[in-house]
């Protein structure tokens, strides 16, 4: 399945929409500190509900550590600055969907690494800032997963 991955997320409640979207996908979610959160704020835990048990989530000290332990052939990096549409990538189980922080995204450092394959965007309407993280991370965790004909689902 696919690999989600948060790179210093700031708000409890988005990460635990995201814990409750690949508990229902099936996907992996890795969080990269630093956190902007401690893991059992009351917040994240109302936000994922019941399914923090049912999700594969890993956390890792750092971006170095998080390559380390996936190995990734291929990573995107999301970012309202890429020209290339998330809509147009084939993506393949393992692949890496990697969101920045909220409010800021990714930056330019880490847009930089070497282990990103391609830099891409969901479009929206002009002069819009960006999506809600965990929107953001379900409209590209669902995208993977529909190009593989919703492997696994009822």
């Amino acid at each position: 399945m696919f690999r989600l991955m948060f790179y210093s997320p700031r708000i409890a409640p988005n990460t635990g929409n995201a814990i409750r979207m690949v508990a229902g996908t099936g996907c992996e979610l890795h969080l990269v500190r630093p956190l902007g959160f401690d893991l059992s704020e009351p917040k994240l835990r109302r936000a994922g509900l019941d399914y923090h048990d049912l999700a594969s989530v890993t956390v890792h000290d750092d971006l170095a550590a998080a390559w380390d332990a996936l190995r990734p052939t291929t990573v995107y990096a999301f970012t309202a600055h890429a020209n290339l549409s998330f809509a147009d990538i084939a993506y393949q189980p393992g692949d890496v969907l990697l969101f920045g922080p909220e409010p800021t995204g990714l930056d330019a450092e880490t847009l930089a690494d070497p282990h990103i394959t391609a830099q891409v965007r969901i479009p929206m309407l002009a002069g819009r800032r960006s999506l809600n993280l965990s929107n953001a991370a379900a409209v590209a965790v669902y995208e993977a997963w529909r190009q593989h004909g919703f492997s696994g689902a009822v």
